[in-house]
């Protein structure tokens, strides 16, 4: 079957599934593989579940014909998200980054969304599968979609803008992530700087934090550049206050005034000059996009500010690399409180770097004075520092819940893997 063939199926049955956990009568079931699961071991299952059709790569596993064999699942998976993009005449903002993609991606959305029909990546769905997945939840009425993409080796993102087509694009920051998969920060950079490569070659726009001097020798030829940071750019603005929520006052380039919003961390302010450069070039109205921006609240574990009795917790423990673990922990140095406690899980990811990367953050620690500090698993365990050590999160629960803290500033944060989240959790 062709891929236009297959995408007059789509228009007809339009919601695309690869797990049948999630499927619903009348549903698109694509047969996915991995290293542990067969997809096409499933297709009689999504079918019996009804399964409009179930696309498969494996001759054997043919039912009827509400089978559709191809040669590979995802491959035909990812054109016929490339050949939805095609019908589609919108803006697509493509997102990437070291650090806040997820953020940036919900503040544009958000913005963007009050004025236009937008469409926007499921939580986290910024990757070979689930781009292509985000690119056919786009309805054809769609007027802007924000497309989030995450990468941990070279030539990725330039593989996602060949069936994304981004026509503007946003790279929140190169850091020190996925250092093992990406061979170092200028393989971040050049990995990441991929999406600048494609708007490059298709006359794009981009986005770019003016102050990230890394940044603007990225985009050199891209020609059309809205700059946001704190200062020569065309969007300015600072921070004001973080306690523990910051205020940015906007001071050049959109007649905002204050912003109040309800991220912690000063190292947000790029996400909302970011969301607020994106809703000026579109021309959204400047109280929709100071609305929008003050309502956003952050959720699944990204920055959220959580209040347990009299203690403050910023649970921050969707990811960590370097670099987000040292701003999470300045940004705590620097709050206006008594108290402060730290348990920090392992970062992952960093190959030969890890350890000394580890005793880095370990050096950062032992610049303030705190009321305990815990380190978590991983390469926190292979280095000599005087706090306390503890095998994975579970302990860190155990040990956390034993402590009855009062009126405590808490930071929680660690790479997923480390599933820190759990210190949280109830026995």
């Amino acid at each position: 079957m062709s891929i236009p063939e297959l995408y007059a199926l789509f228009l007809k049955h339009p919601q695309v599934q690869t797990d049948t956990r999630s499927l619903k009568a009348g549903d698109l079931f694509f047969a996915l593989k991995g290293d542990k699961f067969n997809g096409n071991q499933f297709a009689q299952q999504a079918l019996d579940q009804g399964a409009a059709y179930a696309v498969i790569d494996e001759a054997e596993f043919a039912i009827d014909e509400k089978t559709i064999l191809v040669d590979d699942a995802l491959n035909t998976l990812q054109q016929l998200a490339a050949y939805h993009r095609s019908q589609l005449r919108i803006p697509v903002i493509g997102i990437t980054g070291s650090n806040g993609k997820t953020t940036s991606k919900e503040l544009v959305h958000a913005v963007l969304a009050t004025a236009y029909r937008t469409s926007t990546t499921v939580g986290n769905l910024n990757n070979h599968i689930g781009i292509p997945l985000t690119l056919l939840r786009i309805p054809l009425d769609a007027e802007m979609a924000v497309v989030e993409m995450g990468a941990n080796h070279q030539r990725e993102i330039a593989g996602y803008c060949t069936y994304a087509q981004p026509t503007h694009g946003i790279i929140t920051n190169c850091g020190k992530a996925h250092l093992e998969g990406f061979g170092g920060v200028e393989g971040v950079r050049k990995g990441k700087g991929e999406l600048y490569d494609h708007l490059r070659a298709v006359d794009g726009t981009v986005f770019i934090m003016w102050d990230y001097d890394y940044l603007r020798s990225m985009s050199s030829g891209i020609p059309h550049c809205i700059k946001y940071g704190t200062h020569d750019a065309d969007i300015e603005g600072n921070v004001v206050q973080a306690q523990p929520f910051i205020e940015v006052e906007m001071t050049n380039g959109a007649l905002l005034g204050s912003i109040r919003t309800q991220l912690v961390g000063d190292y947000n302010l790029p996400n909302v000059l970011m969301a607020v450069a994106v809703g000026q070039h579109f021309n959204v109205a400047p109280d929709k996009i100071r609305q929008a921006i003050e309502s956003y609240t952050p959720s699944n574990s990204r920055s959220q500010l959580v209040m347990q009795g009299t203690n403050h917790i910023i649970l921050d423990a969707y990811n960590a690399n370097p670099s987000s673990m040292r701003g999470a922990i300045e940004n705590l140095m620097r709050l206006q409180a008594n108290n402060k406690v730290l348990m920090l899980g392992a970062m992952a990811e960093l190959g030969e770097e890890s350890l000394e990367e580890h005793r880095q953050i370990v050096n950062l620690i032992q610049l303030h004075d705190w009321k305990a500090v815990v380190l978590v698993g991983g390469d926190f365990e292979k280095i000599d520092h005087p706090f306390i050590s503890l095998p994975d999160s579970l302990a860190a629960r155990d040990w956390y819940q034993s402590q009855a803290f009062d009126q405590c500033h808490i930071l929680i944060k660690g790479s997923r893997s480390q599933q820190m989240e759990r210190i949280l959790q109830t026995l």
